[in-house]
C-alpha cells in the first residue's frame, strides 16, 4: 500500500482510472521500435500497488452501498405498510365520491385497496426481511412502488395530482444510488401507463376517450426526470468513491506510519538493551579501575623497593671477580631487572588508566617536546624517526606530562609496527596555531591496521601485542578527549597508519589546575 499514496486518481462514475507518476494508465505498455515493456520493475511493483489499491477502494465502496441500500430497503418496508393503509383510508373516503358522485355507498374500490395493496407491499416486505441490501431486492420494490403510484392514480379516479405521486417515487428509489433501479421503475411505469391507456384509460386519465398519444406525454417527463436523477446518482457514486479512494489512501499512510513507528520502537528498545549493557560494562569497569588504582598504587612501592635493592646487588657483585666469569648469574640478574621494569611499566600504565588527575595546562613548545621524546623512545634498526613539528609553530596549552606520554606511546608503537627487513619510517608533523586547532600528525609505513580491528584499537584492554596490557592507546584517547581534543587513525593494512590528534587552539581556563 505504501507505493500507491504517489498514485494520481481519476474519476470516471463506476469505472477509476489510476495513473501512477510515470503518467500512463495501469495496464497501458510502453511502445519503442515494435518493442512492448512496463519500463521498470519498478513500474511493475506501482502497477500492483495500483490494482491492490483498486481492490481495496471497490470493496469499501461496495460496503458503503450495501449499508446505503439496507437503510433504504427499511425506509421502503415502513413506506409499504404505510401506502397500504394509506391507500385503505383514500379507497373508504375518497373513492366514492370520484366514482358514485356524492352518495356514500361501499364501492369495490376498498376491497381492491385492502387485497391488491397487500397483495403489492406483501412480496417486498417478505424479500426487505429475508434479503435486505440484494440486487432482486431493490428491483421487486422499484416495480412495487412504482404499481403502488398506479394503484393511487386508480383510487383516485385519475386525478392530474395523484400522477405526481409517479415523481415522488422516483425520487424515492434514487436513494438506493443504483441507475438500473431507476431504469426498472421507469419501464414499469411506462408499461403501466401504456396498457392502461388502452385497455382502462378512465383510471388513469379521468376520461374515457382520451388522446392515443397521452401516455407518451406522461412517459416523456418520467424520462426526463429518470435522466435528472440517473445523472445525479452517478456523481453521488463518483463522490462515494473519492472519499473511499481518501479512506484507503489515509489506511495507506497510517499503516505505514504504524510500521514507521514500530521500527521505531523497536529501534528504541535495542538500543535501550545496548545502553544497558554498555552501563553493566561500564560500571563493571569502574569497579575494576577502583580496583587497579587501589593495586597499583600498592604495587609501585615494593616494586621501588625490589628495584633499588636488584641495583645495588647487581653493582655490588660486580666488583666481584667470580661473578663476572659466571654468565648464568648474570643472564638471571638482567632477568630480574627487565621484568621489574616490565612491571613498574604495568602498574604506571593501570593507574594512569583508573585514575585521571587534574590537566596542569601550560605553553609548550611541540618541537622540544618531541626531540625529548625522540631520546626516550628505544630506536631500532632500520627504523628512521623524524621530527617534522616546526620550530615557529605557536605554543598550544596543554598538560606537558600527559601529551609527553601520548606521543611516546604513539611513537612506540609505530616503531613496533615496523615488520623485520623494512626500512622503516616514522614521521611526526605538526600545525596549527594562532587562532585555529593544533594538528599533531604520526605516521608511519609499518604493517597497518586491519579495518575490523581500527574500531576497537581505543578499547580498554584491547591487544594484539604478546606481551601488551591494552590500555596505552586507551589512556591515550582518554587524556586528548581531556585535553578537549579528538584523536582519529587512517590506516591501510600492508602499507601504514597515520594518527591524528586535533586539540584546542585556546586555553580552556575552567580546566587548568591552580
Amino acid at each position: 500500500m505504501a507505493g500507491v499514496s504517489h498514485a494520481m486518481i481519476d474519476q470516471d462514475v463506476g469505472a477509476p482510472v489510476l495513473r501512477g507518476r510515470f503518467g500512463h494508465t495501469r495496464g497501458e505498455n510502453v511502445r519503442t521500435e515494435g518493442t512492448v515493456s512496463t519500463e521498470t520493475s519498478g513500474n511493475m511493483v506501482l502497477t500492483r500497488g495500483v490494482d491492490a489499491l483498486e481492490v481495496r477502494v471497490d470493496a469499501l465502496l461496495g460496503e458503503h452501498l450495501e449499508a446505503v441500500r439496507r437503510r433504504v430497503d427499511s425506509r421502503f418496508a415502513v413506506l409499504m405498510v404505510g401506502q397500504w393503509l394509506v391507500a385503505i383510508a383514500v379507497a373508504a373516503v375518497l373513492s366514492p365520491f370520484a366514482w358514485q358522485g356524492t352518495s356514500r355507498v361501499v364501492h369495490p374500490h376498498l376491497q381492491v385497496a385492502v387485497v391488491l395493496g397487500g397483495l403489492l407491499s406483501a412480496f417486498p416486505l417478505v424479500l426487505v426481511r429475508l434479503r435486505a441490501g440484494d440486487v432482486v431486492t431493490r428491483h421487486v420494490v422499484a416495480v412495487a412502488q412504482m404499481l403502488w403510484a398506479a394503484l393511487f392514480i386508480h383510487l383516485t379516479g385519475g386525478r392530474i395530482e395523484t400522477h405526481f405521486y409517479v415523481f415522488g417515487s422516483l425520487a424515492f428509489l434514487a436513494f438506493y444510488r443504483d441507475p438500473a433501479v431507476m431504469a426498472t421503475a421507469t419501464v414499469t411505469a411506462v408499461l403501466e401507463h401504456c396498457l392502461r391507456g388502452i385497455w382502462w384509460p378512465e383510471s388513469i386519465f379521468g376520461v374515457s376517450n382520451p388522446a392515443w398519444w397521452r401516455f407518451l406525454e406522461h412517459a416523456f417527463w418520467m424520462v426526463f426526470v429518470n435522466g435528472v436523477l440517473v445523472i445525479a446518482c452517478r456523481e453521488t457514486l463518483g463522490e462515494m468513491r473519492r472519499v473511499a479512494v481518501q479512506q484507503v489512501l489515509l489506511e495507506g499512510a497510517y499503516a505505514n506510519e504504524r510500521v514507521d513507528h514500530e521500527h521505531a520502537l523497536a529501534r528504541v528498545r535495542r538500543e535501550m538493551s545496548s545502553y544497558r549493557e554498555q552501563a553493566a560494562r561500564v560500571e563493571k569497569l569502574a569497579a575494576v579501575g577502583r580496583m587497579t588504582a587501589t593495586v597499583s598504587h600498592e604495587l609501585r612501592n615494593p616494586l621501588a623497593a625490589a628495584r633499588t635493592a636488584n641495583a645495588v646487588v647487581v653493582r655490588h657483585l660486580r666488583k666481584l671477580d667470580v661473578t663476572l666469569a659466571d654468565q648464568r648469574l648474570q643472564r638471571f640478574l638482567e632477568i630480574i631487572e627487565r621484568e621489574l621494569a616490565v612491571c613498574s611499566r604495568i602498574s604506571s600504565e593501570l593507574l594512569d588508566f583508573a585514575r585521571e588527575r587534574p590537566l596542569e595546562l601550560r605553553p609548550c613548545s611541540l618541537h622540544a617536546l618531541m626531540e625529548e621524546v625522540l631520546d626516550v623512545v628505544p630506536g631500532r634498526e632500520g627504523v628512521r624517526i623524524q621530527n617534522s613539528v616546526p620550530l615557529s609553530l605557536a605554543s598550544p596549552w596543554v598538560d606537558r606530562e600527559l601529551l609527553r606520554k601520548v606521543l611516546i606511546n604513539l611513537v612506540q608503537n609505530a616503531v613496533e609496527a615496523m615488520p623485520a627487513g623494512r626500512l622503516g619510517r616514522v614521521d611526526v608533523f605538526a600545525e596549527g596555531g594562532n587562532g585555529s586547532a593544533f594538528i599533531i600528525r604520526v605516521s608511519d609505513n609499518g604493517m597497518g591496521i586491519p579495518e575490523a580491528m581500527q574500531e576497537r584499537i581505543f578499547e580498554p584492554l584491547f591487544t594484539t601485542k604478546p606481551a601488551g596490557t591494552g590500555l596505552g592507546l586507551s589512556v591515550v584517547a582518554s587524556t586528548v578527549r581531556q585535553h578537549g581534543g579528538t584523536l582519529r587513525v587512517e590506516s591501510r593494512e600492508g602499507e601504514g597508519s597515520v594518527f591524528t590528534l586535533c586539540l584546542p587552539a585556546g586555553c580552556p581556563a575552567a580546566e587548568v589546575a591552580l
